[in-house]
């Protein structure tokens, strides 16, 4: 892997929640897309883990079983064609990590897109299930087909979380131009 793509933001992420998944664990991939987060999550839950990936595109949730099935990760995963509002209706447990991807499955049509309302929704339905001492990131996307409202919404809502019970982290791309994605990690301490 070369530099460059390390700091990709999707690798990115990974590096800094490797410490916080275990052997066991229960991990949520609110929008598996191609499945990448999501065999992430099953290798790092392990075969005694559970990792549940959730989509609203047919194809993105059969992207992500073929993946799955190719690495030896299906097992411990559970696919749910559905939207990540509803994760609480499926996951009945606390989860270690719960990864977000906002805007559109790459290589797919850019007008089925995550949307703010829905998103903070997600998010906020994402926290009551997040364990104390887990993590949430949040990879979010903003300018060109996404726009800004969603980052925007997202935003607000996290910077109004009570610093009691959540760490919100933020990390920037700084010197890249034209919108570079936005790393965010939420922590919940309490």
């Amino acid at each position: 892997m070369s530099i460059r793509e390390k700091y990709q933001i999707t690798e990115y992420c990974h590096h800094f929640l490797r410490e916080y998944i275990h052997e066991g664990d229960c991990c949520i991939d609110a929008t598996c897309g191609k499945g990448g987060d999501t065999e992430f999550l099953c290798r790092g839950a392990g075969k005694s883990g559970r990792v549940y990936g959730f989509d609203i595109q047919k194809d993105a949730v059969e992207l992500t079983r073929i993946r799955l099935e190719q690495s030896g990760c299906a097992k411990q995963a559970v696919l749910i064609c559905g939207s990540h509002v509803n994760m609480a209706d499926y996951v009945k447990e606390q989860a270690a990590v719960i990864m977000f991807n906002f805007g559109y499955l790459p290589g797919g049509d850019h007008s089925v897109a995550t949307q703010p309302q829905t998103s903070v929704k997600a998010v906020q339905e994402g926290l009551k299930l997040l364990k104390t001492g887990g993590v949430m990131s949040l990879c979010i996307y903003s300018g060109g087909d996404t726009g800004y409202e969603e980052k925007e919404a997202l935003l607000a809502y996290l910077k109004g979380l009570d610093a009691k019970h959540w760490l919100v982290i933020i990390h920037t791309y700084y010197n890249r131009k034209n919108d570079p994605p936005l790393p965010v990690f939420v922590v919940r301490l309490a």
